[in-house]
């Protein structure tokens, strides 16, 4: 397996259907066998249900911090999208390879694999990690799983590099996420006598205003930061359902919505702030629950490691924020170690129809890689 390319490999990975909802046992399986085909210790943690697992490889010596490479298995689903080619088919095509996950972030996988087989030949002098997640498309859930075993057993690492997609780019920040649902509760009646009842869908409505308010709050008078597309903290309804018929008072509104939050930012202040300008007399009939949050990540450029880092890259690539989230802030809390994000691809074809990585973005990333076990030889 050491003369395995990276191209080589992805074609493979893609092949596998690890859409979220479905097991990602299939490709983890695969990549355990070809990681201690080379003698490369490998561990797997499965969730509840035991049909997903992270998988967790180290080599080279276990008592010095070393760097951890980390990615998620798992991609979005293809359902409704027009896909010029099976999605879960690698075609290569003008210099790029098409399959769902090539860029997020089966790609940066198999530049990954490829780089602990060959660090297996190697005489480390610290030990080079690889994690591998589930269900990160759906809340950064699965990596959960591995972390706190992971910060009882290997030393603090060095740096902790997510591969996902920022065309070879170093990111340092990212904004924070926090996901709620809220069920509005009223009362049903014959809406011909409606104003005695309580109207689910106006409980919602004013929940809604309050979110819009705190939102040009957070615009005009919140933390900024200029990194960021959007500057700012943001507050976003994605989602809401309500009423049966027109003719009946609704007794049910649920809204679902995010708080994005900067480093310096606390979502739970912002949620206070939202239900602080709610009427008390609708305040008593919102059910609010957290069903998913993440940290955002917020690494110093004038660290030591990210100036390492720096060296192993072309000089022309950049430093900046990214605008969607990852795994990194929950490895970089678990870990107490540096964290940055840099991987082949645009994530601007992922989860997309016709989703690609360049050729060129999986060589860039191969060679930043070598550099990299070469630094720890």
């Amino acid at each position: 397996m050491s003369d395995l390319s990276s191209v080589a490999l992805l074609s493979r990975l893609i092949a596998f259907d690890t859409t979220s909802y479905k097991s990602n046992l299939d490709l983890i399986l695969y990549v355990k066998e070809i990681l201690e085909q080379s003698g490369i210790r490998v561990e797997l943690n499965f969730n509840a249900e035991q049909n997903k697992a992270n998988l967790f490889a180290s080599t080279g010596p276990l008592d010095q911090p070393g760097i951890l490479l980390s990615g998620h298995s798992d991609v979005v689903p293809v359902e409704g999208q027009l896909w010029a080619s099976p999605a879960f088919e690698a075609i290569e095509k003008n210099g790029n390879i098409y399959g769902r996950g090539s860029a997020d972030m089966k790609g940066f996988l198999a530049c990954a694999i490829v780089s602990m087989l060959k660090a297996s030949q190697y005489s480390l002098q610290r030990p080079v990690y690889l994690c591998i997640s589930y269900d990160e498309e759906i809340g950064c859930i699965g990596v959960r799983g591995i972390l706190d075993q992971l910060a009882s057993t290997i030393v603090s690492p060095l740096m902790c590099v997510i591969g996902e997609p920022t065309m070879m780019q170093l990111a340092l920040a990212h904004k924070g996420k926090t996901v709620f649902r809220a069920k509005c509760c009223g009362e049903e009646g014959h809406s011909a006598l409606a104003p005695r009842y309580v109207n689910a869908i106006h409980v919602a409505s004013k929940l809604v205003e309050s979110l819009q308010q705190v939102q040009h709050d957070l615009r005009d008078y919140g933390a900024q930061d200029s990194g960021y597309d959007i500057p700012y903290t943001t507050v976003h309804v994605g989602k809401i359902s309500g009423g049966t018929a027109l003719n009946i008072v609704p007794n049910q509104c649920v809204v679902d919505y995010e708080i994005r939050h900067l480093a310096q930012d606390s979502s739970q202040r912002i949620q206070a702030q939202i239900f602080e300008s709610i009427q008390s007399e609708f305040q008593q009939h919102i059910d609010v629950e957290e069903v998913n949050q993440y940290p955002g990540l917020s690494t110093s450029s004038t660290i030591e490691a990210v100036q390492f880092i720096q060296t192993l890259l072309p000089k022309e690539t950049s430093l900046g924020n990214i605008s969607f989230g990852t795994e990194g802030g929950l490895f970089q809390d678990a870990l107490t170690c540096p964290v940055v994000v840099c991987g082949p691809g645009d994530i601007a074809v992922a989860h997309k129809p016709n989703e690609y990585v360049a050729i060129e973005q999986l060589n860039q990333c191969d060679i930043f890689l070598e550099k990299l076990l070469m630094s720890l030889c």
